[in-house]
């Protein structure tokens, strides 16, 4: 036994009876293959785990695999952006493959299916197709061009090939079983005519094979021995495993599992391929998207995809997650690992009157208290006037308001203990500066003031603040399943994303780098945008929120 039969999902206890059984020489061969039309999304993120992940559990291999039969949708741009979203997340290939490799190899299975009598060449129109399938309850009837002769459907497969023929004008279709209650058995297309570019090929084919037909046979010449499909290929399988039986090709095997669903979300390439073409985000990797470089873009973390990927866990059940989930697995993660830094997001200025004009002393902060050894500390410059949150002050507060009041003491992070004495409006009513004493006694890791205060504030000094712009992002959809409305697009959150221009954070931040998760005290977790970022504006993209504000509000409906 090579693990501990209650831990193991269903696909890891068919692959250990496989391997005590000796089948495939006890190998284990994964592919994952996608279509080269779109961008990686969270849901591709848990093929990407399993496949992978069951390779090195196993010591086996993947291979990397685009289905590239279809070019008018496939582009070069989304074959690099799947690389790059695989390596992020941790893992390496064993072999970049291209269904387009075997385009011969594919040929030639369909011309021994054809010499079989298995295969023909059909001149309907997809209409006629459907119409003569019949319905899952009445079986379908052939078509006036199923008993075409051997040498007639090689004369006229090989034409399609040469490009005598227009667009739609023939298919070839395998002979199955017009009368199975599997529709996928009635005669499923294998091959259509298509006058099109391809982004590897170029112009040499002007026929290109369908997918149920490229699929297995991909599978086979590589050798795959588990072929880890989502639920909806479960009707596929039979089509899947006919073709391979009657190729008489290596016996690679299909098995499924439910894909994943995630609520206030859409997952289909076709919905996001439209929010972004219609402008509703700033592309694929807009950090409201789901997609693998969106969600880069945002601050999420490899660890942090991949252990949520691996607590979903591997069902035979279609469900919906709570996104949540993938939310709370960032912030574990970034309590780690994101450095400490304070920023003002709503900034007022305050003044503490009895501290030297014109005096700056430094100051100093652990990056990160949650890890061993804080990770070394940065220095915080100090002076007399302060940025702080406009709403950590109040001028009448209510009961157990624990932070600015006049009269009241809090302590300024990483320094002194204050007390608002006074505030200064301008014509209009508005508080445009507070100002206060200190208490010089009260320093941080110092303090011998014995006075004990219950809020502690973060702040940025006025003459070292750098200006950054800071972007709030949230939920992009306003319902849990915006798939299911009629119109998706109308369901979009019209506040998934806050931007406020003039930001003030502390002058470390001026060495922050993509990918680096930041806490901005008491405000989320952030990172540095890889996008928009420039030499002269700092731009930060809040990846989460401290706290799930999403099921506070549920609770109060």
């Amino acid at each position: 036994m090579l693990n501990d039969e209650k831990s193991l999902n269903f696909i890891e206890e068919i692959i250990e009876e496989d391997i005590r059984n000796e089948k495939h020489a006890g190998k284990v061969l994964t592919r994952f293959p996608p279509e080269p039309n779109g961008y990686l999304h969270i849901g591709h993120a848990k093929s990407i785990v399993l496949n992978f992940g069951l390779a090195q559990k196993y010591n086996g291999r993947t291979n990397l695999r685009f289905d590239d039969t279809n070019p008018v949708t496939e582009e070069t741009e989304y074959v690099e952006s799947i690389k790059n979203d695989i390596k992020w997340l941790g893992f390496r290939w064993a072999e970049e493959l291209y269904t387009s490799d075997y385009f011969e190899t594919l040929y030639a299975f369909a011309v021994k299916l054809i010499e079989k009598g298995l295969a023909y060449v059909d001149d309907s129109s997809s209409e006629e197709i459907a119409a003569f399938k019949g319905t899952p309850t009445e079986p379908g009837k052939p078509t006036p061009y199923r008993d075409r002769s051997v040498a007639e459907n090689l004369r006229l497969f090989a034409e399609m090939r040469d490009g005598k023929y227009p667009d739609g004008d023939k298919v070839l279709r395998a002979k199955i079983d017009l009368a199975s209650p599997n529709m996928h058995l009635r005669d499923p297309l294998l091959y259509r005519i298509k006058h099109a570019h391809h982004h590897r090929t170029g112009n040499k084919w002007r026929i290109y094979p369908m997918y149920d037909f490229a699929h297995g046979q991909s599978d086979s010449i590589e050798n795959i021995t588990h072929s880890i499909c989502t639920l909806e290929f479960v009707p596929h399988r039979p089509l899947y495993d006919w073709l391979i039986d009657q190729l008489e090709i290596f016996p690679s095997k299909q098995y499924e599992f439910a894909r994943l669903n995630l609520n206030y979300t859409v997952m289909s390439k076709r919905k996001l391929l439209q929010l972004v073409n219609e402008k509703y985000v700033d592309g694929w990797d807009d950090p409201r998207m789901p997609t693998i470089s969106g969600l880069r873009r945002r601050g999420y973390t490899p660890a942090s995809i991949r252990n949520f990927c691996e607590r979903i866990g591997v069902a035979k059940r279609e469900n919906i997650i709570d996104v949540g989930l993938l939310e709370f697995c960032i912030r574990e993660d970034l309590n780690q690992t994101a450095w400490r830094r304070m920023a003002v997001l709503d900034p007022v200025k305050l003044v503490i009157t009895n501290y030297p004009a014109g005096q700056t002393e430094t100051l100093t902060g652990e990056n990160n208290p949650e890890a061993e050894g804080g990770e070394g500390e940065r220095s915080i410059p100090f002076s007399s006037e302060l940025w702080i949150e406009r709403e950590d002050f109040m001028e009448n507060p209510p009961k157990k308001f624990f932070r600015l009041a006049p009269g009241l003491m809090v302590r300024l992070k990483h320094a002194y203990i204050i007390k608002c004495e006074d505030v200064v409006k301008d014509a209009a009513g508005n508080i445009t500066e507070i100002h206060c004493t200190y208490l010089p006694e009260s320093k941080s890791g110092e303090d011998t003031s014995g006075i004990k205060v219950k809020g502690t504030i973060h702040w940025v000094s006025v003459p070292h603040a750098k200006t950054v712009e800071v972007r709030l992002y949230d939920r992009l959809f306003n319902v849990e399943n915006p798939a299911a409305e009629t119109d998706f697009k109308s369901t979009i959150n019209p506040d998934s994303l806050q931007i406020i221009k003039n930001a003030y954070a502390e002058p470390d931040l001026l060495h922050a780098v993509p990918g680096k998760g930041y806490q901005f005290i008491r405000k989320g977790y952030f990172t540095l945008d890889s996008k928009t970022t420039t030499a002269d504006k700092l731009v930060f993209n809040r990846t989460v929120t401290l706290r799930d504000t999403w099921a506070k509000e549920l609770r109060k409906e």
